[in-house]
């Protein structure tokens, strides 16, 4: 049974002409189909290939069309623009961290090495003072010798200054006292010491161990050591010096 169908749907199947070739051998018969009996169709041309036609209708198929986003270049600039600016100054606040703990450090560690250098330069400071000091008080001592050396030669009467008050210095219990200087200084002594002596009953004598400028007083009860050499010792020792009375003075640069 043939079904015809007039729906614009399909196509109607037409029963071959009576006789015909094709209904004796069985085979389908085929002829040109009337506009009215079309359906829904379109004229094929080349560009038929990049067009998408409309699905018929009723048809499940609905195509997809993917839209490709529009870029604004003005846009994409202002972005690149605003990410290097937070970019700089990202990298300009995180300099400003470095540089100010770089800062700190350094300084701590100049602090730390100019305390070292303060305290070994005061240390050096203080040796060297105590150094000029000791050449200092060294160059007094062997001022003060020649001074001495020279005072004696041009007054030798000050001796007899040196024995009064030597025996003066005596206790008055004190017996046979003897009043010891350098034979060069004895008739120096006697002359200008004379009433010291004979208060205390002193003796005078001439001792060539004696170096001028000094005496030796003994008595029963001890000595009083007045020599040049002694005296001249103890002033020295005043100023921190060990310099001996006999010593030369040194040559001028040496």
């Amino acid at each position: 049974m043939t079904t015809n169908s007039s729906s614009g749907k399909g196509f109607r199947n037409v029963p071959p002409p009576q006789g015909s070739g094709a209904a004796r051998a069985g085979t389908p018969y085929s002829r040109f189909i009337p506009r009215e009996e079309l359906g829904k169709f379109a004229a094929w041309s080349p560009d038929t290939l990049n067009t998408e036609l409309d699905p018929p209708a009723g048809s499940a198929h609905t195509p997809t069309t993917q839209a490709t986003p529009a870029t604004d270049p003005p846009a994409v600039q202002a972005q690149i623009a605003a990410a290097r600016q937070a970019g700089y100054q990202d990298g300009y606040r995180d300099g400003l961290v470095a540089l100010d703990s770089f800062k700190q450090s350094f300084a701590t560690q100049m602090a730390s090495q100019w305390g070292q250098l303060l305290h070994s330069f005061d240390a050096q400071l203080g040796a060297l003072e105590a150094q000029m000091a000791q050449a200092v008080a060294q160059a007094a001592v062997l001022l003060a010798r020649r001074v001495v050396r020279a005072e004696i030669q041009a007054h030798p009467e000050q001796v007899a200054e040196a024995a009064m008050q030597a025996v003066n210095a005596v206790l008055q219990s004190a017996k046979h006292i003897r009043v010891l200087v350098h034979p060069d200084d004895h008739a120096l002594v006697a002359a200008g010491a004379a009433e010291a002596l004979a208060s205390r009953g002193a003796r005078l004598l001439a001792q060539p161990g004696i170096e001028r400028g000094g005496c030796l007083v003994e008595s029963d009860l001890g000595q009083i050591d007045a020599r040049i050499e002694i005296r001249w010792r103890q002033a020295a020792a005043v100023l921190g010096s060990v310099l001996p009375w006999q010593d030369n003075d040194p040559e001028p640069g040496a």
